[in-house]
């Protein structure tokens, strides 16, 4: 009887912190490119933003052009393309926690 109660609370805790990982990760919002290219500047982890400011910039064949644009104000909790890096248009490019 014993067992079978340690099994269930730890089915429970289990349940419990998936739901709560769950709930976390579900508010960060993807962010991805609109363009391809090689990247040359990105924003910095931590920074607060605005909808519309630009998170990633890549040089293409017609030159210099922003490849993603923040579709929320928050903070940016991830980068996940680095300066000298190819992306391609769909690519996440980083993370936003909404605010």
């Amino acid at each position: 009887m014993l067992h079978k109660k340690a099994l269930i609370l730890l089915v429970a805790l289990l349940l419990t912190v998936t739901g709560v990982w769950t709930v976390t990760a579900s508010s960060l919002i993807e962010q991805h490119s609109v363009l391809s290219g090689t990247v040359v500047s990105t924003v910095a982890v931590g920074t607060s933003v605005n909808e519309g400011t630009e998170l990633v910039r890549v040089t293409t064949i017609a030159g210099s052009a922003t490849a993603a644009r923040a579709t929320t104000a928050g903070v940016v909790k991830e980068v996940t393309v680095q300066r000298g890096s190819k992306i391609n248009s769909g690519d996440v490019v980083a993370r936003i926690e909404a605010q």
